[in-house]
C-alpha cells in the first residue's frame, strides 16, 4: 500500500491535491524501509504501523475506550471499545480494518474508528483479527461472525443497544463485513445486522486491465502488484476464488441489510464497489453511494488534511445514524 515511490510515467493528475499529498507523504514513509518483499511478515507489519502512525494522531476524544477478550472459535479475539459519550446504550458499528489481510490493525485505524463514533454518535468495536498469511481464510472471518453474535449476547455489558448493530470496514476489512453479513444471512440469522458500511472494499480477486493502468500503478495507494500478493496471502488456493464468502461479487445479494458505499474516483478497486451497487440494487437491497471525486484508495485517514475524506466520514456517519436510529 503505497510503498513505493510514484512512477513519473504515470498519470496521478485526476488526484485531489490534498489526497495527493496524502500519498506522497506516505510513500516517502515507506521508502525509508527496505520493500516488502525484502521482509518478514513480522517486520512488515512493523513498518506499516510506524508509516502510518502520524495520519492516526489527533482527532475526537471518547468518553471511554477499553479492551475485551472475546470467546471465539479456537480461543480469544481482542476487540477494542470506542464509546463517544456517556449515555447509553448506544447503537454499534463492528470495524475491520484494511490492509490487504496481511498489515494493519486496530492501531493504524484508531482515528478511522474514532472519528465513525464522535460524528455518528455511536458505539465503533474495533476487531484485531487474525492476519494471513498465518490466518488463511476463513478464520478471521468465522472469527468475526463469532464477535457478530457474541455481541448480539453479551452488547449491554459494553454499552451497546445489540438489536442496532452495523458491521463496516475498509478495503480487506469491507470484504470481511460483507461475507459475515453473507454468513449469517446463510445461517438464518440476517436480523443480527442493520446496516452495512462498505468503504472502498475488495470483493473479488480479478480487476479489470483498464483499471490496472489507470489506478494499480506506484503514485496510488494500491498497486495491482500489492493486491495480488494480498489475496495470495489470503486465500488457502485457487478453488477459494469461487467461494463467495471469499469474493462477495460472485454472492447471491438477495435479503441483505441495508449498504452504504464509500467509492473514491482514483481506485483500483472502484470498479468492484461500482459492480456491488449494482448487482445490489438488482437484488433489491437499499444501498446509498457516496462518489468522491480525486479520491483513492485509503484515502479516509487522510482526514487531518482532506476534505473529500472529512465529506466521506461525515456522509458515512449521518448515513449510520439514520439508520440505526429507524424505528423498530
Amino acid at each position: 500500500m503505497a510503498h513505493k515511490e510514484p512512477d513519473v510515467a504515470t498519470s496521478t493528475d485526476a488526484l485531489d491535491p490534498q489526497i495527493r499529498r496524502f500519498v506522497t507523504e506516505v510513500s516517502a514513509g515507506f521508502a525509508r524501509y527496505p520493500s516488502f518483499d525484502r521482509l518478514s511478515n513480522v517486520e512488515a507489519r512493523r513498518v506499516a504501523e510506524e508509516v502510518r502512525a502520524p495520519w492516526r494522531q489527533g482527532g475526537p476524544e471518547m468518553h471511554r475506550t477499553f479492551e475485551r477478550q472475546v470467546p471465539v472459535a479456537g480461543g480469544t479475539i481482542r476487540i477494542r471499545v470506542y464509546d463517544p459519550a456517556p449515555s447509553g446504550p448506544k447503537p454499534a458499528l463492528i470495524y475491520m480494518h484494511g490492509g490487504g489481510w496481511t498489515i494493519f490493525s486496530i492501531d493504524t485505524h484508531d482515528r478511522v474508528m474514532r472519528e465513525y463514533a464522535a460524528r455518528a454518535r455511536l458505539v465503533v468495536i474495533g476487531v484485531d483479527y487474525p492476519l494471513s498469511p498465518e490466518a488463511k481464510f476463513p478464520t478471521a472471518l468465522h472469527q468475526i461472525v463469532d464477535v457478530v453474535r457474541w455481541l448480539g449476547a453479551r452488547g449491554n455489558d459494553l454499552g451497546v443497544d445489540a438489536d442496532r448493530l452495523a458491521v463496516g470496514g475498509d478495503s480487506a476489512g469491507g470484504n470481511l463485513a460483507l461475507a459475515a453479513c453473507l454468513m449469517l444471512r446463510d445461517a438464518g440469522e440476517p436480523q443480527r445486522i442493520k446496516a452495512v458500511l462498505l468503504n472502498y472494499g475488495s470483493f473479488d480477486t480479478e480487476s479489470s486491465s483498464e483499471a490496472e493502468h489507470d489506478f494499480g500503478g506506484a503514485g496510488f495507494m494500491l498497486t495491482a502488484d500489492e493486491m495480488r500478493a494480498f489475496w495470495s496471502n489470503y486465500l488457502r488456493g485457487p478453488e477459494d476464488a469461487t467461494n463467495p464468502l471469499a469474493c462477495p461479487l460472485r454472492a447471491k445479494l438477495e435479503n441483505l441489510p441495508q449498504v452504504f458505499l464509500t467509492i473514491p474516483e482514483c481506485d483500483i478497486l472502484t470498479e468492484q464497489s461500482l459492480s456491488l451497487e449494482k448487482r445490489l440494487r438488482a437484488a433489491g437491497v437499499a444501498v446509498r453511494a457516496g462518489h468522491y471525486a480525486g479520491a483513492t484508495h485509503s484515502f479516509l485517514e487522510a482526514v487531518s488534511i482532506s476534505a473529500v475524506a472529512e465529506r466521506a466520514l461525515a456522509e458515512g456517519s449521518q448515513w449510520l445514524r439514520g439508520t440505526l436510529l429507524q424505528p423498530r
